[in-house]
C-alpha cells in the first residue's frame, strides 16, 4: 500500500508511525483507517519490530473522526458501520500488538484520537496537548473503546464528567488523573519519546508481549484468572533466551544484551 495520509519508519527495531494530515488536525478519513491498520500489520507481521511509537504531524495528535467523510446531505451517517469497519479494527490491531506501543501525544487528542493515544502502553504528552471527548456535542457516544478505559485509568467520576461536559483535560491535568505515564515540555516530546521506544526495543521482547496482554485481560479478570495468567506466562518467559541472558547479567554485574527471543 502506498501511504497518503501517513508516515512510516523503521529505526533499527523501533517502529515510528505517524498521521500525516496536518491541514485537518490529522483527521481520520477511511482512507487514514485504512493505511493505519496496514502500518500496524507490518508492525505485526514484518518482524523488524521491537517497538512501536504512533504520533500525529503537526499541531495535533488526532483530532478523531472526519465527520466530512461518508455523511448524508442532512448531516447524519451510519456511524457504527465506520466503527466496524474502520476505527474498531485499527485498535483492535494496536491491542494486540506483540510489542510495546508509546503514544506520543503532540497536541489535541480529541475523540477518536483520545482514545487511540490513551491505548498506549506508555503515553507521554507535550504540555501543550489535551485531551477531549468532545461526543455530546455532536450528539454521539464516545467510541473507540473510551467507555471501557477511561473510567478504568480516571475513575467513574472523572470518566463520566469527560464524555457528558466534553471538556479539556489538559496534559497537567491528565497527568495528576493518572491517564499519561509523562508530561514533557513540547520541544522534548519526540526525543524523548523515541528514546523510551528505542529502550523498549533493547528490551526482553517477548516478555514485553506477554506483560502488555496480561495488564489487558487483569482488568477484567478475578484473581484467580490473573494468577493462573501470571504462572503461564512466567513458565514460557522462562524458556527464553532473554530471561538466559537477563540471569547471567545478574551473575556477572553488567546489563543484559537482551536479544528479543
Amino acid at each position: 500500500m502506498r501511504y497518503e495520509h501517513i508516515r512510516f519508519e523503521r529505526a533499527d527495531a523501533v517502529a515510528t508511525v505517524t498521521i500525516d494530515r496536518p491541514d485537518t488536525l490529522n483527521a481520520l478519513a477511511p482512507q487514514t483507517l485504512a493505511e493505519l491498520i496496514h502500518a500496524f500489520d507490518r508492525i505485526r507481521d514484518e518482524g523488524f519490530a521491537r517497538a512501536a511509537l504512533l504520533t500525529g504531524a503537526g499541531r495535533a495528535f488526532c483530532s478523531g473522526a472526519d465527520l466530512s467523510a461518508a455523511q448524508g446531505e442532512d448531516g447524519t451517517a451510519d456511524r457504527g458501520a465506520q466503527l466496524e469497519t474502520g476505527f474498531n479494527p485499527l485498535l483492535e490491531r494496536m491491542h494486540d500488538l506483540p510489542v510495546p506501543l508509546v503514544t506520543a501525544v503532540n497536541g489535541a487528542a480529541a475523540g477518536g484520537g483520545c482514545g487511540y493515544a490513551l491505548a498506549g502502553d506508555i503515553v507521554i504528552a507535550a504540555r501543550s496537548a489535551y485531551f477531549l471527548q468532545p461526543f455530546a456535542r455532536i450528539g454521539l457516544v464516545p467510541d473507540v473503546g473510551s467507555t471501557w478505559l477511561l473510567p478504568r485509568l480516571a475513575g467513574r467520576a472523572r470518566a463520566t464528567a469527560m464524555m457528558m461536559l466534553g471538556e479539556r483535560v489538559s496534559a497537567e491535568q491528565a497527568l495528576d488523573w493518572g491517564l499519561i505515564w509523562q508530561m514533557v515540555e513540547d520541544e522534548a516530546l519526540m526525543p524523548t519519546a523515541r528514546a523510551l521506544a528505542a529502550r523498549l526495543a533493547a528490551g526482553p521482547t517477548i516478555a514485553y508481549g506477554l506483560m502488555r496482554r496480561a495488564i489487558a485481560d487483569g482488568l477484567a479478570s478475578t484473581l484467580g484468572e490473573s494468577l493462573e495468567r501470571e504462572r503461564r506466562d512466567q513458565q514460557t518467559a522462562g524458556y527464553t533466551d532473554d530471561h538466559a541472558e537477563g540471569v547471567r547479567a545478574f551473575r556477572e554485574k553488567r546489563e543484559p544484551r537482551f536479544s528479543g527471543r
